[in-house]
């Protein structure tokens, strides 16, 4: 039985990964800053308020699965906010620096304290949830784009670093993922193109070789594959879970 903490795991993409997990037998810890939903959290999981990019709260919850758990396996650091839409000219400072707070500030901070406890175990798997805009640029999405791409170098670093200690580290890359923020995405967008929500939604999907937005649950296919023993050997990786995005533009 693996000890998984996922961050921002009460919501979207991190709660189908902790469900997901929790299927598969094991203890799972999410965290998040919505009060609501960490108090709907499915029973069996633990859950704790908790705000990312704020490093006493983490170490303090670190401290907390130490003292309960013992040690952790499995780290799925996947808090992120969409950050603002506009263009590099009309970008609010004080937004951009919110969004690398929390997509990368938080990143960094949880493999820290993950590492902490890892190392001296000998193991443990590291899985960051950047973008498929970590892997190219996305129009008026900047603070974003910039946040998803250091995620991923972090991640390569921390590979680098604690692969000899025998932890892996790994991004997985969704595309657009069906759920609430997509739909944020999607209304901010067409209001800075002066487009209809629809034409901007089909011009993610239409982008793709599938031809269709990714579902949260092909995320989490990946994060328990990347998190099992047949990816023994797949470290600092940038995994793209988005059907084959071409068209970045819709």
């Amino acid at each position: 039985m693996r000890r998984v903490l996922v961050t921002a795991g009460a919501n979207g993409i991190g709660l189908v990964m902790a469900r997901a997990f929790a299927a598969a037998g094991d203890r799972v810890w999410v965290t998040d800053v919505d009060a609501g939903a960490v108090a709907a959290v499915p029973a069996g999981m633990a859950a704790t308020l908790c705000d990312a990019g704020d490093e006493p709260a983490m170490e303090q919850l670190f401290s907390r699965i130490a003292a309960e758990w013992g040690g952790l396996d499995v780290l799925c650091a996947n808090a992120g906010i969409k950050g603002p839409t506009a263009g590099i000219e009309d970008m609010p400072v004080g937004e951009w620096h919110q969004c690398l707070s929390v997509n990368l500030d938080g990143a960094m901070i949880a493999a820290k304290h993950a590492a902490r406890m890892m190392k001296p175990a000998g193991k443990g798997v590291m899985i960051f949830t950047s973008s498929t805009s970590g892997l190219y640029g996305t129009p008026f999405r900047a603070p974003y784009v910039a946040a998803k791409w250091g995620v991923i170098g972090l991640m390569k670093t921390v590979a680098m670093e604690l692969g000899p200690h025998g932890i892996r580290a790994n991004a997985i890359c969704p595309g657009s993922v069906n759920g609430p923020r997509i739909d944020r995405v999607v209304a901010a967008e067409a209001a800075a193109k002066g487009m209809t929500e629809d034409a901007v939604r089909q011009g993610y999907a239409s982008g793709t070789a599938m031809k269709r937005l990714t579902d949260p649950e092909d995320v989490a296919d990946m994060a328990l594959f990347l998190a099992s023993d047949a990816a023994k050997m797949v470290t600092g990786q940038a995994i793209a879970v988005d059907g084959m995005t071409y068209n970045v533009d819709p």
